[in-house]
């Protein structure tokens, strides 16, 4: 019995088709079926159901396949082992991040690292900051910079890289801009200029906006807080943004803050808690925790 065979088992078995599994594995399907009949042949039973559409485990193949797996995962786990002793770090990291991200933070911490380690596949998805949240949770992304409207949820390790309050751009003519300041009743009603849902800065102003009795008015939406504040100051409603960016801009934005600092969100740089992770993905972890206090501070964060 070889591993390969085990492979292909499991792959097939996953992919309920042998032509898709030989794709997967990068190999043509007669050399795939005829490592299946050697491994049935060594079982002295049929592991696979070929007589439908879709290819399924017989009973014998279903007894087999957990064993199957852990014989692959027990296999990648001593290779990954051996790597770490040997000082190696390999294999792949995917990272996720917000669309607001500034412009050198993460590209720096990553060509750093694949400088250091060019052997590790690096993968990078942007996108809202719950389903990078949700992503991170199920292991689909080992990390990721994410905005959080509260606490983390259970099993989401972070390292808050700001936590600071939400102001509201309006024009100079709004009648609240005389005062500095804002009442979150005020919101009520009014035309809104905020990021869409799903992402953390949206999720503090729904949940405050909620406790206040009332439901935002969200006639704007832009994944570039910078055009929200732009709509906002040329009097197409009042924008919903982080306190750094309209202080960046001062000569440019009427800049509010709310009585109480009622909306007030974090950017952390999250990973799972209870999942120890590949060597790289442990590597990367640990580079970002030590280097992103200094390099967020140079690069300019919002």
């Amino acid at each position: 019995m070889e591993l390969r065979q085990l492979r292909y088992f499991v792959t097939v078995v996953e992919e309920a088709n042998f032509t898709r599994a030989a794709e997967r594995l990068l190999v043509a399907q007669p050399g795939v079926s005829a490592q299946i009949r050697q491994l049935e042949k060594e079982f002295g039973q049929e592991l696979l159901d070929r007589s439908g559409r879709r290819v399924r485990p017989t009973e014998a193949g279903a007894v087999v396949l957990p064993f199957a797996r852990a014989a692959l995962a027990a296999v990648e786990g001593a290779r990954l082992a051996v790597d770490e002793l040997a000082g190696l770090v390999r294999g792949r990291v995917a990272v996720g991040m917000v669309t607001s991200m500034p412009a050198r933070t993460l590209p720096d911490l990553l060509a750093g690292f694949h400088r250091d380690h060019p052997g590790v596949e690096i993968t990078l998805v942007e996108g809202p900051s719950e389903d990078l949240v949700r992503s991170v949770l199920a292991g689909e992304l080992d990390m990721a910079f994410a905005g959080l409207a509260g606490g983390p949820p259970p099993g989401l390790a972070v390292q808050v890289l700001t936590d600071e309050p939400m102001v509201a751009v309006v024009d100079g003519d709004d009648p609240p801009a005389a005062s500095g300041r804002i009442a979150l009743a005020a919101l009520r009603d009014r035309p809104l200029a905020c990021l869409p849902r799903g992402t953390g800065l949206r999720a503090v102003l729904e949940r405050a906006c909620a406790a206040a009795g009332f439901t935002p008015r969200v006639a704007f939406e832009a994944a570039d807080p910078l055009v929200l504040a732009q709509l906002a100051a040329r009097g197409l409603g009042i924008a919903i943004v982080p306190e750094s960016l309209a202080a960046a801009h001062p000569d440019e934005f009427h800049a509010l803050r709310f009585d109480g600092d009622a909306l007030r969100g974090q950017l952390v740089f999250a990973w799972r808690e209870d999942r120890p992770g590949s060597p790289a993905a442990r590597a990367l972890i640990g580079r970002a925790r030590a280097a992103l206090p200094d390099l967020w501070v140079t690069s300019g964060s919002r």
